[in-house]
């Protein structure tokens, strides 16, 4: 029977501070491991999770490894064969984060791993975890507490998005939903919460994400833009980028 493992990484902002998180769906029950580093980046991030989540278990173990990372997903499945046959070279140079794709490799290799991708910020409980802990190793590498004045982690995407929703959060703390919408952490002094839609939510969520970003530093992004162009100058933007909008082709060798 395979174990099921979920792994995630983050950085914030991207390169900077970052951090890792797992979460092993063990017999024996949940084990959950978190890291992070001051200097690194989003992929880093997400491969060195991979790395530890492997590392816990025995050669020979059977593992399902469940991550909202494409650049994991397919540099294991799809990319690693030919990046070996050339000596860890891709068409236009070295790979990128050579180093922990070696260990990567070398850890699968010896174990017998199912790779899986998941949509992140889509309720999926062992997601939502792992992204926590990744915001928690974060915030221990940069020597903050844990845990916000001691309490428990805040949640982020759609988990906060359902808990602010439960019958009994609304029950208790009315103004709930209107600040788990905004879909950011709790917020450090002297910021405010935005409300918004909670299907948009969602999507500043996943946008984030494959941003590399919290959607706090995402939405603060957004706003600082439009401010700076001016209302008029904001239409005509996105009024370009929606007219130009085409799919993009998979990179052989994404960025770190």
């Amino acid at each position: 029977m395979r174990t099921i493992v979920y792994a995630d990484g983050g950085c914030d902002p991207n390169p900077g501070p970052g951090g890792w998180g797992v979460v092993i769906e063990a017999e024996s029950g949940r084990i959950e491991l978190c890291g992070g580093d001051r200097a690194t980046t989003n992929n880093r991030m997400e491969l060195t999770a991979a790395i530890n989540a492997l590392r816990h278990f025995p050669e020979g173990a059977q593992i399902e490894m469940r991550c909202d990372s494409q650049y994991v997903i397919k540099s294991v499945t799809e990319w690693m064969r030919g990046w070996k046959a050339k000596g860890w070279r891709t068409a236009t140079g070295p790979v990128k984060n050579v180093e922990l794709m070696q260990e990567l490799d070398a850890l699968a290799a010896r174990r017998d791993v199912r790779w899986t991708w998941v949509r992140g910020h889509t309720g999926e409980v062992g997601n939502e975890r792992a992204d926590r802990l990744a915001a928690q190793g974060r915030r221990e590498a940069l020597g903050l507490p844990s845990r916000p004045e001691g309490g428990p982690a805040p949640l982020t995407g759609t988990a906060a998005l359902r808990a602010a929703a439960a019958p009994a959060a609304l029950a208790t703390a009315p103004a709930a939903l209107a600040t788990a919408a905004a879909v950011v952490e709790r917020a450090p002094p002297r910021t405010t919460s935005i409300p918004l839609d909670l299907g948009l939510g969602l999507e500043v969520s996943r946008a984030a994400k494959g941003a590399g970003l919290t959607p706090q530093a995402y939405v603060e992004r957004a706003v600082r833009l439009a401010l700076d162009l001016g209302p008029k100058a904001f239409e005509r933007a996105r009024d370009e980028a929606r007219g130009s909008a085409a799919p993009k082709a998979t990179e052989p060798d994404p960025a770190s």
